[in-house]
């Protein structure tokens, strides 16, 4: 056994990798573990055996974890985009509220505890940059110390404690806001996440992705049926051309078992077998017109297409669906039929007077050949996503990174923004590109999919084995009690945070409070194991504003703490 141990010991210091994608393997593998309704999700999993195979020492460059990183939030920004940019309104201002709230508590917390505990001021601000997550408040809090009037002894000594209070702390800093916020709150308010994504996804706050794996819409607005046209129908010895402009398609014919070559001039007869599509609505009419549905004939074959085209045409602009086939004419648009219109990312339904407007994105139901002519007097076809236009994948990471770069200053403290914000920006940015402009900047959504995943997946591996064995030293050596007052600087300004946000600020969604908390907290593996549960892009938009806000009050931190901590040593 022990040799067995050291085998893997030697082998996971010789590939670092292996260790990192046995972490995501095992992480995921123990993710599947249900009792009584609770499950540990792989974003846990992971972060758990990581800090377990971390414990041989296992070194991964830490740059690997933030470029993964970027790449899990470059994705999510991308796929929240077009919401984000529409629904900044009163909501978003309260959300904002709330996480400045969560930052407020978490300072106090800090502050209270250094006075209690008597900390110095490096450990304090290491209490605060790990309890709270944020890497960031290393770099101003060590910078604050530095400037201090003080032996340079004593600065050394301070910052090193900055960086072991961080390492202690950071732990359960990361893994408490998924215990809290995705287990702990939702039972105590007996929430179901996924339900609560749901309902809000069919409240139009985010995209058409609140259909779990393999389901699908069974319900639609055009269809086509089979019908045998009666002795008695008025239907006979009219022509199919009789037809289009009604709202009704004739699109095949079975006579005597015989397929028949149509087109717009062709004659209905008595008993013949005809295809009709049209809107779900008629179809009573139909039964009338023509006779009874029956089964498609085997020699009968159909194909037609659904075609999304985004209006461009001054001619059609403010012009209503009626109008449009009027000026058309049925020869051209008699068998196309308008499905669904969205404007804005709102879908209307398509009704007769609705009116077009430039830069609506309209789905049409046809024939290839009538679409064909229908496409180029509209605007221009929307072809179907298949692959990552990396044209502009590359353009967004690049400018993501470059965003990062930027920083300001506030109370004299310089403060960049970094990877984790450039890279989200960069993403809502071509998300909303990708929404207004479809020929540019796509990114399929499965594609988009696995960025997210496997950037996520990589990410809180490699933070649980990075972590780990730092966190194990600092412990034996400074005892448990900085460990406690993390969870204590954790768990604290999350729940007081969760009363008021929920009692007094009005937040009562679970998926936007409880991602709103997340992002006041910057807590980036509590996001990411909330948006594994919701399993869609709800939790997206309260998240961005939250974590925006919560980064530059949290880096800010450092320097307060620093200046408020009366303890040098």
């Amino acid at each position: 056994m022990s040799e067995t141990i050291s085998y893997i010991h030697s082998i996971f210091l010789k590939l670092p990798f292996l260790a990192l994608f046995t972490t995501i393997a095992l992480g995921y593998c123990i993710g599947k573990f249900h009792f009584k309704g609770f499950v540990l999700g792989g974003i846990t999993g992971s972060l758990i055996i990581g800090i377990l195979i971390g414990q041989i020492g296992v070194k991964i460059d830490p740059e690997l974890s933030s470029f993964f990183f970027a790449l899990f939030i470059y994705a999510v920004g991308y796929q929240g985009g077009a919401q984000f940019f529409r629904s900044i309104n009163r909501k978003t201002f309260i959300q904002l509220i709330s996480a400045t709230i969560t930052c407020v508590l978490g300072l106090l917390c800090v502050l209270v505890f250094a006075w209690l505990f008597d900390l110095d001021k490096g450990t304090a601000a290491g209490l605060g940059a790990g309890g709270l997550t944020q890497s960031a408040m290393i770099v101003t809090a060590s910078s604050a110390i530095a400037k201090l009037d003080i032996s340079q002894a004593s600065i050394h000594v301070m910052q090193a404690n900055v960086a072991v209070g961080y390492a202690i702390c950071y732990i359960f800093g990361s893994f408490g806001p998924i215990i809290l916020l995705c287990t702990i709150i939702p039972g105590i308010m007996k929430w179901n996440i996924r339900s609560s994504a749901i309902e809000l996804a069919k409240d139009g706050i985010a995209s058409n992705d609140n259909l779990e794996e393999g389901q699908f819409e069974a319900i639609h607005s055009i269809d086509t049926r089979i019908y045998k046209v009666k002795e008695n129908s008025p239907a006979i010895n009219k022509s199919i051309g009789d037809y289009l402009g009604k709202h009704i398609a004739i699109e095949a014919i079975v006579r005597n078992n015989q397929v028949v070559n149509i087109d717009d001039k062709t004659i209905v007869h008595k008993n013949d077998i005809i295809a009709v599509t049209t809107n779900v609505s008629e179809f009573s009419e139909c039964y009338k017109l023509f006779g009874p549905e029956v089964e498609k004939p085997e020699a009968m074959k159909l194909t037609e297409e659904i075609r999304t085209i985004i209006v461009n045409s001054k001619k059609f602009d403010k012009k209503s669906i009626n109008e449009f086939y009027t000026i058309v004419g049925n020869k051209v648009a008699g068998g196309v039929f308008f499905n669904t219109i969205s404007r804005l990312g709102e879908v209307l339904k398509s009704k007769p007077n609705l009116q077009l407007k430039k830069g609506d994105e309209v789905t049409l139901i046809g024939k290839t050949a009538d679409l064909n002519k229908v496409s180029k007097l509209l605007g221009y076809t929307i072809p179907v996503t298949k692959i990552t236009d990396f044209i502009f994948f590359g353009l967004g990471m690049s400018v993501g990174f470059i965003f990062g770069l930027c920083s300001f200053t506030i109370f004299g403290i310089s403060i960049a923004l970094g990877n984790g914000i450039g890279c989200l920006l960069a993403g809502l940015i071509l998300g909303w590109i990708r929404s207004t402009h479809k020929r540019y900047a796509a990114l399929p959504t499965r594609a988009s999919n696995f960025l997210r995943d496997f950037g996520l997946a990589v990410f809180v591996a490699t933070v649980g084995i990075t972590a780990g064995p730092e966190a194990t030293v600092a412990i034996e050596k400074y005892g448990a009690e900085l460990f406690l007052l993390g969870i204590g600087v954790t768990i604290i300004p999350q729940v007081i945070s969760f009363i008021i946000s929920y009692y007094i600020l009005k937040i009562k969604n679970p998926i936007e409070i409880l991602a709103t908390i997340a992002g006041g907290r910057s807590a980036n593996p509590g996001f990411a194991a909330l948006l594994d549960k919701a399993g869609n892009s709800t939790p997206v938009l309260p998240f961005t504003a939250s974590y925006a806000i919560a980064n530059i009050w949290l880096t800010l931190w450092g320097p307060v703490i620093v200046a408020l901590v009366a303890k040098h040593l």
